[in-house]
């Protein structure tokens, strides 16, 4: 595969599921997303909703939508994105990622991290897609090298993708209220580390001290972001292409690596 046909890599800050309804910025800029790029052979997706002890990929040909949230409207939990799997490529991972174990799954499935937005950025569901579990018994820094190990992904025609939220706090919500000032100078910060490839910033971003406490107070929706920054090389830019606080703690920037 040529330079030019590279897929690019990309951080979805997802939000509240009810995006998969709504129309607003950032399902737009997701549905920009979709038509900007050729589209992929496949698409890796890494979710915050995922999570495991070791490492797991999805390996089977026709993954479930999963509705993995309570409290919603019944139109979100009658919603199906039924993409193929793509058993193949969940060898390839594997073949990448060694000597980590890779477990080939066939009980999991897609989880609103991945389909809230991929309805939006490739509605016909035509494309398949993979989900890679995230391992919550490693540090920030091994998920970020993951990300370097599945950049080669990107030349072999994949598109990688990940889900989560730089800030996400669910107990700190504020219904029509500003954004706390912690979330905004912990996105801030993030995003200015983003920009200037400062990624010992990132992988690093306990150091921000009570901001990253409030922040993050518990990683898994901040991981995902690093393996799109992992499978960065030096020929890509990085464009923020959507950004904002909503309900006060919860950061909806997405990230492009292309």
């Amino acid at each position: 595969m040529s330079v030019s046909q590279r897929m690019p890599a990309i951080f979805f800050g997802h939000g509240s599921p009810m995006n998969a309804l709504e129309n607003n910025r950032y399902t737009q800029a997701w549905e920009q997303l979709g038509q900007r790029f050729p589209a992929p052979k496949a698409i890796l997706m890494i979710s915050a909703h995922w999570m495991t002890h070791g490492v797991a990929v999805t390996a089977m040909a026709a993954p479930k939508t999963i509705h993995d949230f309570g409290g919603f409207p019944q139109a979100l939990f009658d919603m199906q994105y039924p993409a193929p799997g793509d058993p193949a490529l969940a060898a390839r991972i594997a073949e990448l990622l060694s000597p980590e174990v890779v477990i080939q799954d066939q009980q999991w499935g897609l989880d609103h991290g991945t389909w809230s937005v991929l309805v939006k950025a490739y509605p016909a569901a035509n494309i398949p897609v993979v989900q890679l579990s995230l391992n919550m018994d490693q540090p920030e820094a091994w998920h970020f090298s993951l990300g370097q190990k599945l950049a080669l992904l990107r030349e072999e025609g994949v598109m990688i993708a990940a889900s989560g939220n730089v800030v996400h706090n669910l107990r700190r919500l504020a219904f029509h209220a500003p954004a706390y000032d912690w979330a905004t100078r912990f996105n801030d910060n993030i995003r200015q580390a983003i920009v200037s490839r400062d990624w010992d910033k990132v992988i690093n971003f306990t150091r921000m001290g009570s901001d990253a406490t409030l922040s993050v107070p518990t990683s898994e929706h901040f991981l995902p972001l690093l393996y799109v920054l992992g499978c960065h090389t030096a020929q890509d830019q990085l464009e923020i292409v959507a950004d904002g606080i909503e309900l006060g703690a919860i950061s909806m920037m997405s990230v492009v690596v292309a």
